[in-house]
Order: C-alpha cells, then sequence, then structure tokens
C-alpha cells in the first residue's frame, strides 16, 4: 500500500482529519535513532516522538520481554497479582529521587497528573483537615488534554471552546521564561523575581488553602523553558512552608532525558508526586503516578483504579527499557552528547541573527527563533519552514512553544556524535536557505 493510500484512509478514518502540523510521511520501521519511510528513505529522529523513545527504536532487548510475555499473559483485572507489575514498581521506587516509593499505574501521562492533583487534595483533607482548594501551576506549562490536565496547562489554545469542561480551581504563577521575562528584568540582577512573586499568590490569588504547586522542571511543550538552578528549591520551599505538596510533573524530562535520570535531579527538589509516561517504555502506553509512602496512606481502593494500568506486557517493556538506560549508561550519554549538541548550535547562533535563543539540558534542547532580537517578534513561519526543510533533508524536528517558534531537538539517547553532526550540517543548510 503506498504511503498516499494510507494517508487518505488516516485522513478519512481517524478523529482528527484535520492534517495540519502532519508531515506527508508515512513510517514502516526504525532502528535506534533511524526512522525508514514506506518508500524507503531513512531519517535521523531529533523529534523522538514527543520525547518518548529514548532507547531509540525496537531496541532487541525490549522486543524480546514484550515477545515472551505476549507467550504469557497479557492481561488479568486489579483483583489480582502479576510478576512483571511488581518488579516495575520496585525498580521505579529504586530509581526514583527522595522516597518516592510507591506507584499507582495507568495509561496515559494525563491520567497520571490527574491522579496526582486527586491525591495532593486528598492529602490536604485527610493529613491536613482542609479542602485543598487550589493547585498552583505556572504560565506557559502543558500537563495533558484531559479535564483537569487541561486546567493546569498554562496556554489558552488547548482551552478554547471548552467552557466549563476544564475545571476551576487552578491558579498560575509567572514562569521562570527568563529569556521572555514577565517583569523584564535579566537574570540573575533580577533576584527570582518570578520566584518570590509566589508568596504573594498566595497571600493575595488564593484562598490561602493551596493543596500542591505543580511543574515541569523544565518545560516541553512551552518551549524547551529551563529555569535558574535555585528557582526550582526557592519556589517549592515557599509553598511547603504553606502546607503544599510538590508534584513533578516529569512526563516529558523523565528517564535520562536531561542528562540525569530525572530532571528534578538538576535542581536538588524531592518531589511528594512525580508524574511519568513518555520514556518509562520508549513508546508502549503506560504511565505511573509515583508517591511518598506519607502520601500513599491517603488513597484507598476505590479511590482509583484503571483497567488497564499495570499491564503485564507494557510493564515487562518498560522493566526492560529502564535496564537498558541503565547498563547501557544512556542516561551519561544524554548529558554528554547534550553537551556535543549545544555547542554546535552555540555557533549556529553566533551566525545567524535568526536564533534568538538556545537552550536545554541533556538531549531536550530548544533553539528559540525571532525575526528582531530586539524586540524578540516570534519567527513562526521561520521555525515550520525549518521543520519541513529538514524533513526533507532526512532529519525530523519538531515546532513547539507558546509562540509555536522554538525548534526542539528531543531525539534518543543512543543518537551518535556523527548524526548529531549530520544534523547541525542540515541545520545550518536550513538556516543559511531563510537567511
Amino acid at each position: 500500500m503506498s504511503s498516499e493510500e494510507i494517508i487518505k484512509k488516516q485522513t478519512r478514518y481517524i478523529l482528527p482529519g484535520d492534517t495540519t502540523g502532519r508531515h506527508p510521511i508515512v513510517f514502516e520501521k526504525g532502528k535506534n535513532a533511524v526512522l525508514t519511510d514506506v518508500n524507503g528513505k531513512e531519517y535521523i529522529d531529533c523529534h523522538g516522538g514527543y520525547s518518548v523513545t529514548n532507547v531509540g527504536y525496537c531496541h532487541p532487548r525490549i522486543v524480546k520481554s514484550i515477545q515472551e510475555q505476549v507467550a504469557k499473559i497479557w492481561h488479568v483485572s486489579w483483583d489480582y497479582y502479576l510478576i512483571p507489575t511488581s518488579l516495575l514498581a520496585e525498580k521505579l521506587a529504586q530509581i526514583t529521587p527522595g522516597n518516592l516509593n510507591r506507584t499507582m499505574f495507568v495509561s496515559s501521562g494525563a491520567e497520571a497528573v490527574e491522579n496526582a492533583v486527586k491525591l495532593a487534595k486528598k492529602y490536604a483533607f485527610k493529613k491536613r483537615g482542609r479542602g485543598g482548594a487550589e493547585i498552583v501551576a505556572l504560565t506557559g506549562s502543558f500537563h495533558g488534554r484531559t479535564s483537569y490536565a487541561m486546567a493546569l496547562t498554562g496556554q489558552n489554545k488547548y482551552k478554547q471552546g471548552l467552557s466549563t469542561y476544564v475545571h476551576p480551581g487552578v491558579i498560575h504563577a509567572p514562569a521562570p521564561y527568563c529569556y521572555r521575562c514577565f517583569y523584564r528584568l535579566t537574570y540573575p540582577e533580577c533576584g527570582l523575581q518570578c520566584a518570590s512573586y509566589v508568596e504573594n499568590l498566595i497571600k493575595y490569588e488564593t484562598t490561602g488553602d493551596v493543596a500542591a504547586f505543580i511543574s515541569e522542571p523544565i518545560f516541553g511543550e512551552g518551549g524547551i523553558i529551563v529555569p535558574p538552578d535555585e528557582y526550582l528549591s526557592v519556589v517549592v520551599k515557599i509553598f511547603k512552608e504553606h502546607g503544599a505538596l510538590y508534584i513533578a510533573d516529569e512526563i516529558q524530562t523523565g528517564f535520562g532525558r536531561t542528562g540525569k535520570m530525572f530532571a528534578v535531579e538538576l535542581f536538588n527538589v524531592e518531589p511528594d508526586i512525580m508524574a511519568v509516561a513518555k520514556g518509562i517504555a520508549s513508546g508502549l502506553p503506560i504511565a505511573a503516578t509515583i508517591v511518598t509512602d506519607e502520601v500513599a496512606e491517603v488513597f484507598v481502593s476505590v479511590d482509583h483504579c484503571g483497567t488497564y494500568g499495570g499491564n503485564a506486557i507494557v510493564c515487562a517493556g518498560a522493566l526492560e527499557n529502564i535496564n537498558v538506560l541503565l547498563e547501557e549508561k544512556l542516561v551519561e550519554k544524554s548529558a554528554q552528547r547534550g553537551r556535543v549538541f549545544m555547542e554546535g548550535l552555540g555557533e549556529l547562533a553566533e551566525k545567524y541573527p535568526l536564533i534568538g535563543d538556545v537552550r536545554g539540558r541533556g538531549l531536550m534542547l530548544g533553539v528559540e527563533l525571532v525575526r528582531d532580537q530586539k524586540t524578540k517578534e516570534p519567527a513562526k513561519e521561520e521555525a515550520n519552514n525549518i521543520r519541513v526543510n529538514m524533513a526533507k533533508k532526512g532529519v525530523l524536528v519538531n515546532v513547539g512553544g507558546v509562540y509555536g517558534n522554538v525548534i526542539r531537538l528531543q531525539p534518543p539517547l543512543c543518537i551518535t556524535e556523527e548524526q548529531i553532526k549530520t544534523v547541525l550540517e542540515r541545520l545550518d543548510d536550513s538556516l543559511k536557505a531563510l537567511s
């Protein structure tokens, strides 16, 4: 079947049929950091399925673990026990920071976030004797497309036309977006105004009954926004003093993406609750909400149960995925190859005025394009032009950010230095064509 036929069928039968933003490419197979379409053309993948395929495509050990589990058992209800589910929960307790020891398995990142909020509110009620009226999130953030997850998301484009479907009870603090500071200040002379403002936010904009503060340690969809090193610890400390929990949304940043197993390790913060997905199994549909023992005490069996949570096949794949990350030292490779990438991007930034900012950690990198470096007018069309041009050159990149002008580079952690060099050369060519 031709790529044209596949695209026609998907457009006709899959919702949404709108093809805006989609490349007319049909992929047939993948290996490591390379995807191959139905016509045999190869692409270096710097998209990573939205920061999902951390170990790359079709790793033989993960393929084998899935095949062996499929031959044994696929699914039983939550009323019984499964070996891979128990072993994966144990592994997560071993590798997560702080005292995160208890896991609830679900099917998607948004569901993990929803349950994180539910746990925080239950904790406020049972441990603090209050309702936990509000959750504080950050402007520009992204936490998912289900009801409460969209309320937490600090971008209105995801909420348009949904009216009361989006939950109330969420307040947004200013993001630590240094390149576009809300206060028009410059770090570090700013004195971390965005962090210190949180004290006033709690005092004047909430009821004083905040259940939790939630943040992506590094923004993904919001444009690879990296906060100052001390920002997160300052903000979390303020919320802790007001009796609120900290929820770390590590859905994009987790499992080696930033050069640490989890991004909060970069900022010396220990969450009370962590939501993970994407890189946990490099593409298999599994997510989790992981909590401390103290938080776990507030949940009982009727509070949540998902039919597919802890499915044997995906847990077996996720467990082997984590073993591969550890044994092949992909977390360390993410940090090292991220430095190589950043150095090359920095050289391009000096060469092309179109690049306003380069930022990231590990292999979670963003290149913000602007039409004018003084006004910082977002270059949205130019960013999309580069995305399309790079695909023609055999490199997949993503575009995101609040203004749609950030080229996002989130390749599999197994990408080689030679492949990085090729990506940089083709990005150079694409920028040159625009200039």
